[in-house]
């Protein structure tokens, strides 16, 4: 698992304006959410900035947020203090979540924002998935979103150059993705994220990261969830689009 400490800092860019806010990012998910009661269980296993984790919070769930970057993990502890969230925050890569949680714990288990690339490789990737398993009760509800690497693989290296300026804290930055496609899916890719941001006196400061992933198929991520436990109730997957959910219950 790759780390984003550098892009910790900055990772507010990488967000959408529609889900900054941490109730307009729950609010995304709203048809998973009314599955629940209100005093639900729930853990944000790879929480980033903790947007998701504070407006879940905010609904009244008891949420948990890991991830495995230490600043990452520090950021969402502020997000939460700034809303008045209460919000237990955890370091702690997939692999590691059955040594700070007892298994059939949660209600939902949230993995977003397209993390699950940064396991190393199939066997990494079932091990994540067996983590995440182990933690919901049974009937629970893995809730997991990706990017579609059927298509960023089709369109080979390349380096993606954001078309408009994006403002955060009254700053300005252009969003860069330099993608390094391996010849093999198996094989390990990189993504390289650049924050090129413009201060008042137009002075360009840049903060970047290259990141290790191993991208996977559609249909072999079906047959990861089922190896774990985990019964597909839900996919919005569409070779056409540039991103999925899938929604899967523990048998």
């Amino acid at each position: 698992m790759t780390g984003y400490n550098a892009l910790a800092e900055v990772y507010e860019w990488l967000i959408s304006d529609a889900k900054l806010a941490p109730a307009e990012f729950a609010a995304s998910f709203d048809d998973v959410l009314n599955l629940l009661p209100s005093n639900a269980h729930v853990l944000d296993c790879s929480c980033g900035t903790g947007q998701l984790a504070v407006g879940l919070a905010g609904r009244g769930m008891q949420v948990v947020a890991t991830d495995a970057s230490e600043t990452m993990v520090r950021r969402t502890a502020e997000l939460s203090e700034e809303f008045g969230a209460s919000v237990r925050a955890v370091r702690a890569n997939w692999e590691e979540l059955p040594d700070h949680f007892q298994d059939n714990t949660f209600d939902m288990v949230f993995c977003v924002g397209n993390s699950l690339h940064h396991a190393v490789g199939a066997r990494g990737r079932v091990a994540a998935l067996e983590s995440m398993s182990r933690l919901l009760r049974p009937g629970g509800r893995l809730v997991l979103t990706s990017r579609t690497w059927e298509l960023v693989r089709a369109r080979g290296s390349r380096l993606d150059i954001s078309d408009r300026l994006v403002r955060r804290n009254g700053r300005d930055a252009i969003v860069v993705y330099r993608w390094e496609i391996a010849p093999h899916w198996e094989e390990e890719h990189h993504i390289e994220i650049a924050i090129a941001q413009v201060d008042t006196t137009g002075l360009v400061h840049v903060r970047s990261e290259l990141l290790s992933c191993w991208p996977y198929r559609y249909e072999e991520l079906e047959v990861e969830l089922h190896r774990v436990g985990l019964q597909t109730e839900l996919s919005t997957f569409d070779l056409e689009a540039e991103n999925y959910m899938v929604v899967a219950s523990k048998v």
